[in-house]
């Protein structure tokens, strides 16, 4: 029986729940296989309803969504300030991490964009006696500003990301959740190699992970019902289960009200993940709110139209799903505003609008004109669990 440890760090529910899915996948492919978590609070409250085995010392763990918390600026995250804030975090959840790998033996550790963890690896400020393996999904920083700090603060986490790969060798393996196409054909900056050449050399190309079949929601009026949504049009507003987005949900509650006026029966629900202690959204009467929906896929299915911040899995998930969304890129966040949305273009799917441009009857008269509409972009291959669990188990042969 081989033991591994899944650490799910990362803040926004698509690290985790795709992290769910390919663990599910995993153990269809490998039922004997032992896996422990490490994770951060609200990733835990998914973790519980899967019936995962979680280890003591999460409730320990650095939550980095609180951190970021002190650098949102309305809708607007700078990631050298995020980078600022998350350090002490980071170096808690590294000596925490030192911690459960004494007390516990593990034949391997797969990450979640555990670059905190790599990192001390490569500095050889972590001895890790077995393999590990790191998901990620972008390869290289973007700079959002032309402050020359900035500038200059990313072109050295790129030369680390450029340089890590090689630096840890075979004691790492590297997956990129996307296609080779998400990744920039660029160079990571002035005298460093080229992002997609480097993927291709050092990463395992997974593909889109989700949690479900898209095929087994197909029927969104059986979805729709078996919900408790009955007939109504439906719209589905979320943030992605971060701290990040509240404004966006008070902006879909002023267009809610203008909508009701052509489309009476409309029903909204709202999804606002964890506020740490701020208050809710103010949004109209009606409207349901949720801090969090086990499973928001199935909702999703169910949806005529939704509206989201632009996560990476939240948006991938519609895409598989084939339903209307739009969606808005956290202003200042590379890979939203960047590589979620050129990746979003490529598919021909979703609407990208951006919140300080957007007024309450601009977004009533996009949703109008979309909600319930049937797909046009081609659907999409969502076997990247499949694939991840299949490299996994061949990494786990490699260590007997």
């Amino acid at each position: 029986m081989k033991k591994i440890l899944f650490v799910s760090w990362q803040g926004g529910m698509g690290h985790i729940t795709r992290d769910v899915a390919i663990v599910k996948e995993l153990r269809r492919q490998n039922p004997e296989a032992d896996i422990s978590w490490l994770g951060h609070p609200l990733a835990c409250k998914v973790l519980e309803q899967a019936g995962e085995t979680i280890l003591p010392e999460s409730e320990r763990s650095a939550d980095y969504s609180q951190a970021a918390l002190q650098g949102l600026d309305g809708f607007r995250l700078n990631l050298m300030t995020y980078v600022r804030l998350v350090k002490e975090p980071r170096a808690h959840n590294v000596e925490l991490f030192r911690q459960v790998i004494a007390k516990y033996s593990f034949d391997l550790v797969v990450g979640d964009e555990s670059y905190e963890l790599t990192t001390a690896m490569a500095r050889n400020e972590l001895d890790l006696k077995c393999k590990m393996i790191e998901i990620e999904d972008f390869i290289g920083l973007e700079a959002m500003t032309n402050n020359p700090l900035e500038k200059f603060g990313i072109y050295m986490r790129n030369r680390g990301h450029a340089t890590r790969p090689a630096i840890l060798g075979s004691r790492a393996h590297h997956f990129f959740v996307g296609e080779l196409e998400d990744i920039p054909d660029k160079r990571f900056g002035f005298g460093l190699p080229n992002r997609r050449e480097i993927a291709k050399k050092y990463f395992q190309i997974l593909g889109h992970v989700i949690q479900f079949d898209p095929a087994e929601y197909a029927k969104q009026a059986r979805i729709k019902t078996r919900l408790g949504y009955g007939k109504k049009p439906l719209l589905i507003c979320a943030t992605g289960g971060t701290c990040a987005g509240k404004e966006l949900l008070e902006l879909c509650g002023k267009a809610y009200t203008i909508l009701k006026a052509d489309i009476p029966d409309l029903h909204m629900v709202a999804v606002c993940g964890e506020l740490y202690g701020s208050k809710p959204p103010t949004l109209p009467a009606e409207v349901e709110l949720h801090h969090y929906l086990h499973n928001l896929y199935e909702h999703y299915a169910a949806c005529d139209m939704a509206v989201v911040v632009g996560g990476g899995t939240t948006t991938i998930e519609l895409t598989a799903l084939r339903r209307p969304f739009v969606f808005f890129p956290l202003e200042n966040q590379f890979d939203q505003q960047l590589y979620v949305a050129d990746r979003l273009a490529r598919h021909s799917a979703g609407i990208k609008m951006r919140f300080y441009e957007t007024t309450p009857e601009a977004l009533a008269e996009t949703i109008k004109k979309n909600i319930g509409k049937e797909a046009t972009w081609p659907p999409i291959r969502t076997d990247g669990a499949e694939r991840a669990a299949k490299l996994i188990n061949e990494i786990l042969t490699e260590t007997s």
